[in-house]
């Protein structure tokens, strides 16, 4: 769900309506490329065919038709409209935000990535599990695919708008944000804020990668968006909370003792935190099935 699979063509499954016009799209000009390539081959077998010199020894010394002169003109350009008008349709909506439920910021560092919650003050590393941590994960019955799971991951309600702001350290490097089944890819720039949105149609986990060229752990800093119900997001962000505000007590005790122990609260409210919604989110189900039997919003 959400990430490449062994033998797949073509593009991620989309689970967003944004996703959704990009393979229309995409379908719509490889239908267009396909035709093309077709009628060019067709019309140059048969040029091989009726005119190589054996079939047509006295060649013709015709040097201008004006029908055909207007048609090679003429069909080019029809063909570039029918590209461009729904091209820009898509851009169009890429671009149109529409008023967010929930915002997002994602800041790139070298490498990893750390992403907050402004409007409920929540931030949080996320960095890429090493094969000790993702075995663990699986022997309890969580997906952990290599090199895309992470220590933590995003949470967003499903059917809400997320709008994603996103840059790098201001010392960093330009990395990238990408989840490719939201249809989500926009350059993160240091001193920058860029921006891009998706709503999920679906739950589950969508995983992603930096897809910016960024330095030695560029292949390193991967993504994952867990979509889940509205509720089971909600009790998710007020533990969250509860668990930054043990942080700040801690910070400010003065007793070793107690903010040993102020600390140890607030990693369990974290632990769980991550297991509460990965209890919810329950076996991973492949989004085909729950595409097919979806109708899109």
């Amino acid at each position: 769900m959400g990430q490449p699979s062994p033998g797949e063509m073509g593009l991620q499954t989309p689970a967003s309506p944004v996703a959704e016009s990009i393979h229309s799209f995409h379908d719509l000009v490889n239908a267009i490329i396909i035709a093309v390539t077709v009628f060019v081959l067709l019309l140059m077998l048969y040029v091989m065919y009726r005119f190589n010199a054996r079939a047509n020894p006295t060649p013709s010394k015709v040097t201008h038709h004006t029908l055909l002169e207007v048609a090679w003109t003429v069909i080019p350009i029809l063909i570039l409209v029918a590209i461009a008008i729904p091209s820009f349709r898509l851009l169009h909506f890429q671009y149109s935000y529409p008023k967010a439920d929930v915002t997002l910021k994602a800041t790139g560092h070298q490498w990893y990535w750390e992403h907050s919650y402004p409007e409920l003050g929540l931030s949080f590393e996320t960095r890429m599990l090493d094969d000790a941590a993702r075995e663990e994960l699986i022997a309890a019955g969580h997906d952990a695919p290599r090199l895309l799971a992470v220590d933590n991951e995003v949470v967003v309600p499903v059917n809400k708008v997320v709008n994603v702001l996103i840059t790098a350290a201001p010392d960093g490097v330009i990395h990238n944000w990408t989840i490719p089944s939201f249809g989500s890819k926009v350059d993160a720039v240091p001193g920058r804020v860029t921006t891009t949105w998706f709503k999920p149609l679906y739950e589950g986990v969508f995983y992603g990668q930096c897809s910016e060229l960024c330095g030695k752990d560029h292949a390193f800093m991967p993504i994952a968006v867990r979509v889940v119900k509205e509720e089971i997001y909600t009790s998710w962000a007020d533990t969250m909370k509860e668990a930054n505000e043990v942080a700040k007590s801690a910070r400010s005790e003065k007793d070793k003792d107690r903010r040993r122990e102020l600390l140890q609260q607030r990693n369990e409210l974290l632990e769980k935190a991550k297991g509460m919604v990965r209890q919810a989110s329950g076996p991973q189900t492949d989004v085909r099935q729950v595409a097919a039997a979806t109708p899109a919003k």
